[in-house]
C-alpha cells in the first residue's frame, strides 16, 4: 500500500513486535513489520519516516543472531532501538554489550538524566517494563545517556545529530506507564509524522487500488459471516459494483443462523450477487470418524476448495479471488519462511487456494490488524453487532467439537453456544471479553434429571481477555452469570448434562481447544 508516512519495524523475534506496530498505528501513523536483514536498498525505496528495531530473544554476540543491514545507520532517518534493538544499535557502532549480573524483568524505575525529545514533557522518574539479561556497558561515539535504572546504566541513549535513540525497556507494553507518550514523541517530534492513517483514508486508498488492480475484471469473494470477509466484500462492492460475486459455502460447521444472516445482509440489503453452496452432507461425510484436529483441518480445507472451485466455475470470466487475510496472518505465516519468530500454526487464508484455482489474489485487508478491520467496517456502515462479533475459526465448529464431528453433536454445540452468547449480551459482558465460545468434549458424564439417571455430553465454556491474541487470560465472569448459563444449557439443550469453565491462560493453553 502506498502511504505517505510509514514507520518500518525490523523484527528481531520479539513476542511484542506486533504490539509495537499496533501502538504506532493507534497514534495515526502507518507501520509495517519487515524481516530483520532486509537490504538497505529496499528500505531506502520505501522512504520511511523512521525505523524501529524490535526486541528479540538472542544476544547480539550469538552465532546466527539476526542483525540489520548496517546501512540503516547512515540512511538519515530517525531510529529507535528497543531492548535487543538498543543493544544492536550500540554493538554495530563500536559500543559494548555484556551479560548482566543483575537481570531486569518486570516493572523498573527509570530516571531521566538529560533533556531530550524522546522524553519531552514526561516525568523525570517513571515506571517502565524491562525484560533483558544483557546490558549495554559502553555506548558508541556520538551517543549520550539520557536514562538510567538500577540494573542498566544506559537504560536510554541518544545521538542528537543522527536522531538515533535506544531504550532498554519496552515502551509498547501497557506496563510502561508512559510508553504511549514515548512512542508518540518519537513519531511526531522526532520523525515529524503528522498522523494521517485512519479508517477513512484506508478505505479511499483501498478502493483506488482495487480499481487499478481489477480493471474490468470479475472478482469472486468467499463470505463466512465474520467481520473480515464482510469488510472485504464491502470494499470490493464500493470499488467494482456488480462485478463482485460472493460465495458462501455452507459446510454444516457454521454458527446458528449464520447462513440466514449472510443472505439477509448481502443479498437483501447490499444487493450483492451471493451464491450459496450447500455442501453440508459432503463435509459431514468426509469428516465422519475423524478425531485428529490437524486431519480435520486438512479435510475441511480440501473439501472447501473443491466446493468453492465448482461454484466459481459458474461465474463467467472470473479473474480474481478476494480473501480476508489480515496482517497478523501474513506475519505469522512468514515466520516459517525465514523470520526469527516461532510459527504457532498455519493460517487457512494464506496460500494454497489461489494457486489451485488459477485466480489472481486480492487481499484488501492484508495491511490491517483486527481492531483496524472493525474500525473500517464501522466506517463502511456495518452494524455494531457484526463489527464487534468475536473471531471464529476457519474450520468452524469442527475444531470446537473434540472427537468425532456429527450432525447431532453440531446441533448440540450450536444451541449451547447461542445460549452462552445471548447471556453475555444480556449481561452487557460480550464486549468485555475478546472471544467467548463453547467446546463439546469427547466424554460423557453421569447426571440426575427428573429422578432419572442420565449419561450425556459435557460442554466447556471458554472466554478470554487479550489485546493481540498472542497472549490471553481467562475472563473473570461473575459466578451468578456462569451458573445461569450452565443452568440454561443443561435445561434447554437435550443431550448435555454438565457444564465446566476453562480457566487456562495462553500460554500454556491456546484460545481454541484444537
Amino acid at each position: 500500500m502506498s502511504v505517505s508516512e510509514t514507520i518500518i519495524i525490523l523484527d528481531f523475534g520479539s513476542q511484542t513486535t506486533q504490539l509495537i506496530a499496533r501502538r504506532v498505528r493507534e497514534l495515526g501513523v502507518f507501520s509495517e513489520i519487515w524481516l530483520p536483514d532486509t537490504p538497505i536498498e529496499e528500505i531506502r525505496k520505501a522512504k520511511p519516516k523512521g525505523i524501529i528495531l524490535s526486541g528479540g530473544p538472542a544476544s547480539v554476540y550469538d552465532e546466527g543472531a539476526a542483525h540489520p543491514d548496517p546501512g540503516i545507520f547512515e540512511l538519515g532517518v530517525p531510529i529507535l532501538g528497543i531492548c535487543y534493538g538498543l543493544q544492536l544499535l550500540a554493538h554495530l557502532q563500536d559500543g559494548e554489550v555484556s551479560h548482566s549480573h543483575v537481570r531486569e524483568y518486570g516493572r523498573t524505575e527509570l530516571n531521566i538524566v538529560e533533556d531530550n525529545e524522546l522524553f519531552r514533557g514526561l516525568d523525570r522518574e517513571q515506571t517502565v517494563w524491562m525484560s533483558h539479561g544483557d546490558k549495554l556497558l559502553k555506548i558508541p561515539s556520538g551517543y549520550k545517556p539520557i536514562g538510567v535504572s538500577e540494573g542498566a546504566p544506559y537504560a536510554a541513549i541518544v545521538n542528537h545529530e543522527k536522531l538515533h535513540y535506544g531504550v532498554q525497556f519496552h515502551p509498547e507494553v501497557s506496563h510502561t506507564v508512559q510508553g504511549r507518550d514515548i512512542l508518540d514523541n518519537f513519531i511526531r517530534r522526532i520523525c515529524r509524522c503528522t498522523g494521517q492513517w485512519n479508517p477513512r483514508s484506508f478505505i479511499k486508498k483501498s478502493i483506488n487500488e482495487i480499481k487499478e488492480t481489477v480493471g474490468d475484471g470479475q472478482v469472486v469473494c468467499g463470505l463466512s459471516g465474520g467481520v473480515d470477509s464482510s469488510v472485504t466484500a464491502l470494499l470490493l462492492l464500493k470499488a467494482i459494483g456488480d462485478r463482485l460475486h460472493c460465495v458462501l459455502v455452507d459446510n454444516a460447521l457454521l454458527r446458528k443462523g449464520e447462513r440466514e444472516q449472510v443472505e439477509a445482509l448481502f443479498r437483501d440489503q447490499f444487493k450483492v450477487d451471493l451464491r450459496i453452496a450447500d455442501a453440508q452432507e459432503k463435509f459431514l461425510r468426509e469428516l465422519s470418524g475423524v478425531s485428529d484436529p490437524e486431519e480435520k483441518r486438512k479435510i475441511i480445507g480440501r473439501v472447501f476448495i473443491e466446493v468453492f472451485e465448482q461454484v466459481a466455475k459458474g461465474i463467467d470470466n472470473a479473474d480474481f479471488l478476494a480473501q480476508g487475510t489480515l496482517y497478523p496472518d501474513l506475519i505469522e505465516s512468514r515466520s516459517a519462511k525465514g523470520g526469527p519468530s516461532v510459527t504457532i500454526k498455519s493460517h487457512h487464508n494464506v496460500g494454497g487456494l489461489p494457486e489451485k484455482m488459477h485466480l489472481k489474489l486480492i487481499e484488501p485487508l492484508k495491511e490491517l490488524f483486527k481492531d483496524e478491520v472493525r474500525a473500517v467496517g464501522k466506517e463502511l456502515g456495518l452494524s455494531e453487532d457484526l463489527v464487534k462479533r468475536h473471531p471464529f475459526p476457519g474450520p468452524g465448529l469442527a475444531v470446537r467439537i473434540l472427537g468425532d464431528v456429527t450432525q447431532e453433536r453440531l446441533d448440540l454445540l450450536r444451541e449451547a453456544d447461542q445460549i452462552f452468547i445471548d447471556e453475555l449480551k444480556k449481561a452487557d459482558l460480550y464486549d468485555g471479553c475478546a472471544q467467548a465460545l463453547v467446546v463439546l468434549l469427547p466424554v460423557k458424564s453421569v447426571g440426575v434429571m427428573g429422578d432419572e439417571r442420565t449419561f450425556e455430553q459435557v460442554a466447556a465454556l471458554r472466554a478470554v481477555n487479550t489485546d493481540d491474541f498472542m497472549t490471553a487470560d481467562f475472563t473473570r465472569f461473575p459466578w451468578d452469570l456462569l451458573a445461569k448459563v450452565a443452568s440454561r444449557i443443561i435445561n434447554e439443550v437435550r443431550g448435555i448434562n454438565r457444564v465446566v469453565y476453562d480457566v487456562s491462560s495462553k500460554p500454556p493453553a491456546t484460545v481454541e481447544w484444537e
